[in-house]
């Protein structure tokens, strides 16, 4: 991933851009896959590498498909991703060993979960019974969240195709339906 991500700020070809991004996001949901979160690289490959894929090539599409170069470089922007990455290693260092039997979430609501999510919820499918029931709200606001950037982006997508058939008809002289 990280080999990806650096030849994802490398390159300057945007079709190369977006292809590499989908094949960032399906090696992220092939991680999910081994950390045993299934559902999340369900959702990751789904939406990361389906659905943004092909929103950046309908963007592409309407767009050049090179990125303009600059000649000024700001320093910022690279110590605001190292400040970033800081913050977010020094909150790792403190976490239990992956796979820890010992580690707080183990202790927690997962054994609840497991025993007593048949009984309280009636659905027999615990990974069915925790989306649905126990974390409702969460998915309903996932759902939603998904929903409106969906709506907003297929909104400026036909927008921007209706005013190129406004343009189209202008320039071949729009009259011709009066006849």
């Amino acid at each position: 991933m990280a080999v990806i991500g650096v030849a994802l700020v490398r390159l300057r070809d945007l079709f190369g851009v977006v292809m590499l991004s989908g094949l960032f996001t399906l090696t992220a949901a092939s991680l999910y896959v081994v950390m045993d979160a299934v559902d999340v690289a369900f959702t990751e490959a789904a939406v990361g590498a389906g659905i943004a894929t092909v929103l950046m090539l309908e963007t592409l599409a309407l767009t050049t498909g090179r990125e303009k170069v600059t000649r000024r470089r700001s320093l910022a922007p690279f110590l605001m991703v190292v400040v970033t990455g800081a913050v977010l290693i020094y909150g790792t260092l403190d976490m239990p060993r992956y796979g820890d039997p010992g580690a707080p979430i183990h202790q927690h609501v997962a054994p609840r979960y497991i025993e007593e999510s048949g009984r309280e919820v009636g659905v027999p499918n615990i990974v069915t019974s925790v989306l649905a029931s126990y974390r409702g709200y969460d998915t309903l606001g996932e759902v939603t969240v998904i929903f409106t950037a969906t709506a907003g982006v297929l909104a400026l997508i036909g927008r921007s195709r209706r005013t190129r058939r406004r343009k189209g008809s202008q320039t071949t002289g729009g009259d011709q339906d009066a006849r």
